[in-house]
């Protein structure tokens, strides 16, 4: 009986040990920080890993080909693709097409939620664009003549955005308690009797020259190569918009958490990506880390 006992015990002691070492070779799907080594057995785990993302062109694709870099070093890929619309790399990600989106803030993310029924959760908050009111026909506020004709982004969260700003300078009054999903009927006073014009937010760069002032989407308007500092006014960044227009790396939920995931938004948050973002954008782009 001792001699059974002796070899029930080795035979356990020996079935722990291999548990152990079975342990150490991690995959894709092991949460992050169960290595001994910080890191180091969960970026072994990821080499050969590629991460699908879909971002606007301007700055998402190319604050993501920092970090491409970045993730390239720990033997991951990160495969960027490109899109003009705001439907399509929602879509995708809910698809599983794409294992993330870069290009949207948690305002719109949740409001595409709730009006597509898709399941995207904010895998980390990147960066602030803010929104610049730029001139068209007319080169100032102070030229700006009655009947004038300004456009905004007609997608409902960046509708209420634009118009917050157009309030802030004083040029319309929105109802109390309108906020930030506030329309054209939420106008309340009107003293010069604007016309608000609603165009898709990647038509506005290009009708810029048909209406007197455009409110334009930072990634947008980087897009088209216009300067935030050459704004005839800007969202303050310490205010509302800065919490509520954060720009985040969407996931499908159940995925944020995923350790490709983790490296991605370790390398978005890294130095380097933050020094890029505020050399290259020179405040149209405020990292929020």
């Amino acid at each position: 009986m001792k001699k059974l006992v002796s070899l029930l015990l080795t035979g356990a002691l020996s079935f722990g040990l291999l548990a152990g070492c079975g342990g150490g070779t991690g995959s894709a799907n092991t949460p992050a920080g169960n290595s001994e080594t910080p890191g180091t057995e969960n970026t072994a785990s990821l080499e050969g890993t590629t991460i699908k993302v879909g971002a606007s062109p301007a700055p998402h694709a190319e604050i993501l080909e920092v970090a491409k870099g970045l993730l390239a070093e720990q033997g991951i890929t990160l495969d960027i693709v490109e899109f003009n619309d705001y439907i399509q790399p929602n879509t995708a990600v809910e698809n599983e097409e794409l294992d993330a989106n870069y290009f949207q803030h948690i305002t719109y993310m949740n409001e595409f939620n709730e009006s597509d029924g898709t399941h995207l959760v904010s895998a980390a908050e990147i960066h602030y664009e803010p929104f610049g009111l730029y001139a068209g026909k007319t080169a100032s506020l102070d030229e700006l003549a009655d009947g004038a004709q300004i456009a905004v982004p007609n997608d409902a969260t960046n509708e209420g955005r634009a118009l917050l700003l157009l309030q802030q300078e004083g040029l319309i009054t929105l109802k109390e308690g309108a906020g930030l999903t506030a329309t054209k009927a939420d106008i309340a006073e009107n003293p010069k009797n604007l016309e608000i014009v609603e165009l898709e937010a990647s038509q506005l760069p290009v009708r810029l020259g048909d209406v007197d002032m455009a409110v334009i989407n930072g990634n947008y308007a980087i897009d088209a190569g216009l300067k935030v500092a050459d704004a005839l006014a800007v969202e303050a960044s310490d205010g509302e918009a800065a919490q509520a227009y954060v720009n985040v790396l969407a996931v499908k939920e159940g995925h944020e958490n995923d350790p490709a995931i983790q490296a991605l938004v370790a390398a978005l948050k890294s130095d380097e990506v933050k020094a890029f973002m505020e050399e290259t954008y020179e405040g149209a782009v405020v990292p929020m880390f």
